[in-house]
């Protein structure tokens, strides 16, 4: 017997679609409302590592907050032009 010939059965070849339609204009596999908490877990996650890194060295905690501000700016700026 040949594997690669091997007849499967018609229950394994049907297609598994999902029947149920989404409400229109609501996309599920979209996240909702979650945007908010996102960036205060971002911006809380920041200050804990500079905070920590300050802990250590105060001449890197300087380094992180420059480059953090440039970033920014340099941002900021791409976006306005």
């Amino acid at each position: 017997m040949n594997l690669f010939f091997q007849e499967m059965p018609a229950s394994e070849l049907a297609p598994k679609a999902v029947q149920e339609t989404p409400p229109p204009g609501k996309d599920p596999l979209i996240a909702q409302g979650l945007q908010k908490e996102q960036y205060i877990g971002i911006i809380g996650l920041a200050i804990a590592l500079v905070a920590a890194v300050g802990f250590f060295s105060r001449r890197v905690e300087y380094a992180i907050g420059l480059a953090v501000i440039l970033s920014a700016s340099l941002i900021a700026l791409f976006l306005l032009l």
